[in-house]
């Protein structure tokens, strides 16, 4: 086998519909776009979501739901992520930023208690569970709540 001897399936490639090459082709003169009116002409057409001047439908039903424009979204993070810090030194926003556990976009950071935490570090943080206060504590290490 060669690669001119490639070829796609007989019936798989659809050739295109060639409008407006005259009447002997089926669709020539007006190429399958009928006659007179907003669709015949070029450009014509309604935007979409236009139903004719009749209440379009997504403004008969009706609206759910509520967006907070004032809700803070904090950035997670879990005891056992803290153990890729060394002991004795300080986790705060730049530093999980930078190590990339955490993005740019957010209104602070909340440490959750899943996992252990075998280092004794410094945390300086948005918010914190209480499970995971114990176990940063038990460690060794301090809290400090921005």
């Amino acid at each position: 086998m060669r690669l001119n001897d490639l070829a796609p399936e007989k019936g798989q490639r659809k050739a295109r519909k060639r409008v407006g090459r005259g009447v002997a082709s089926g669709s020539g003169k007006t190429a399958g776009r009928g006659n007179k009116g907003q669709n015949c002409r070029s450009g014509g057409g309604v935007r979409p979501g236009y139903e004719g001047g009749q209440m379009p439908i997504h403004r008969r039903l009706p609206k759910r739901g509520f967006k907070n424009h004032f809700k803070k979204t904090f950035a997670i993070i879990n005891v056992q992520d803290l153990n890729r810090f060394d002991a004795q030194s300080v986790v705060d926003e730049v530093a999980l930023i930078k190590i990339g556990l955490v993005k740019g976009d957010r209104d602070g950071i909340k440490i959750l208690g899943k996992g252990d935490v075998g280092v004794p570090v410094t945390v300086r943080i948005n918010k914190i569970s209480d499970s995971a206060r114990e176990k940063i504590e038990t460690a060794g290490g301090k809290i400090e709540v921005i």
